[in-house]
């Protein structure tokens, strides 16, 4: 009787959930345990940390280069990748060629500084391209908020590339050859010249370690905060990027 009247032991706790990766964490893991950022991105899918450095990194990149190169040099570069754009400026008088490059060389600094406003929006467009077709094309449950912090963060390498150009730039690299669109040798382009062949060019320069490396963590993410297969990850980020990489070519052989 006793017994029957006991009261039954309280049912034990709930394990606690282990504790989310801080942002440096994150960061670091991108790198070396990239599943682990991204899985974390289910918990909290802040991207402010990985854009943060990136536009620390790109605005220093671009202050090396104003400092040891000057942005004369790279606008002059830059026309020199146009044979259109040279041939254009060769016709004009020579006060109008002048004040023309004054004001290219304007437009040129005042762009590479703020190029992180650029990265931001293409990132934004890129998470809204990419969420839909994962949810229409691969029926993955991602909101639009982890879509872009997968972006982010996959696009970390890139901050190895600009520190690459740093140093390359700081070390007395050549700045006759210089380019902000190919600074370090990370793809067979940088030993081409685009105004040689301007779509063989860009599919060259396509091949990067550093963009490949971008499109496989951005797979990786994917797949890790769904259930989509890594396989059809790869499949979907790196279709994608061949359609791009064929219009860009295909335009820039078209207007150079």
């Amino acid at each position: 009787m006793n017994a029957a009247l006991q009261t039954p032991p309280p049912p034990p706790a709930p394990a606690p959930e282990p504790a989310g990766l801080s942002e440096g964490a994150r960061l670091v893991d991108t790198f070396i345990a990239p599943t682990k950022t991204f899985t974390d991105l289910r918990r909290n899918a802040s991207w402010w940390a990985p854009f943060a450095l990136m536009v620390i990194v790109s605005v220093l990149f671009v202050w090396v280069v104003d400092r040891n190169i000057g942005f004369q040099k790279v606008t002059e570069n830059n026309i020199q990748m146009s044979p259109k754009a040279a041939e254009r400026l060769e016709r004009m008088p020579a006060d109008q060629r002048t004040q023309a490059m004054d004001r290219q060389e304007k437009v040129t600094r005042y762009i590479s500084y703020g190029f992180f406003l650029f990265i931001l929006i293409w990132n934004v467009i890129i998470a809204a391209i990419l969420l839909a077709t994962f949810k229409f094309g691969a029926s993955a449950d991602v909101s639009y908020k982890t879509s872009l912090a997968i972006i982010m963060y996959a696009s970390l390498p890139s901050v190895l590339k600009s520190l690459l150009g740093i140093i390359s730039v700081a070390a007395g690299a050549s700045a006759d050859s210089f380019t902000f669109q190919n600074p370090v040798a990370t793809n067979p382009g940088y030993f081409l010249s685009v105004a040689d062949n301007p779509f063989l060019y860009r599919l060259a320069s396509s091949l990067d370690i550093i963009m490949i490396w971008i499109l496989v963590l951005t797979a990786i993410g994917f797949s890790s905060v769904s259930k989509v297969k890594r396989s059809t990850a790869m499949m979907i980020v790196f279709g994608w990027y061949v359609v791009f990489v064929l219009i860009s070519a295909g335009a820039g052989a078209l207007f150079s």
